[in-house]
């Protein structure tokens, strides 16, 4: 197996964990980075894992979904409010499981994994994937190799 990596820097997004004591309890954004690590057992005619400038189906969806956009649990007692926001063009909502930054990594696993995988026909795949809020925090989501 082999491994290549991209990074996406400087993505404006906020999010809000509903359920925290603290201030994370209200909407505030971050400036985040995502390192996509891709893996695969055979590299392309060209020598590639993935080729770095044909990812603009990632990069347009980090544009359509993330940037300037506000993650947001499926949980949330406000989401009723927050979904009326988005109609009304105030908000862009992201909807996870968990809106924390090791949540938020997990859900950009599976969605980068999904796409990578379509587009090379399952010969690549995302192995793990860093996200960093600001320059401060960060979590990783590296799936458990399956048996």
């Amino acid at each position: 197996m082999i491994t290549c990596s991209k990074i996406y820097r400087d993505i404006p997004l906020s999010h809000r964990q509903p359920k925290h004591p603290g201030r994370c309890s209200r909407i505030h954004g971050h400036s985040w980075s995502i390192t996509l690590t891709f893996a695969s057992s055979e590299l392309d005619e060209n020598g590639f894992v993935v080729d770095f400038g044909d990812l603009h189906y990632l990069s347009d969806w980090i544009d359509d979904h993330l940037d300037h956009g506000c993650v947001v649990c499926v949980t949330d007692h406000k989401i009723e409010k927050l979904r009326n926001l988005a109609d009304e063009g105030l908000l862009k909502i992201i909807e996870v499981n968990q809106a924390s930054c090791e949540g938020i990594a997990e859900f950009l696993f599976s969605t980068f994994d999904q796409m990578v995988r379509k587009h090379t026909d399952n010969r690549a795949w995302v192995q793990k994937i860093h996200l960093e809020e600001d320059s401060k925090n960060s979590a990783t989501f590296e799936p458990k190799p399956q048996q």
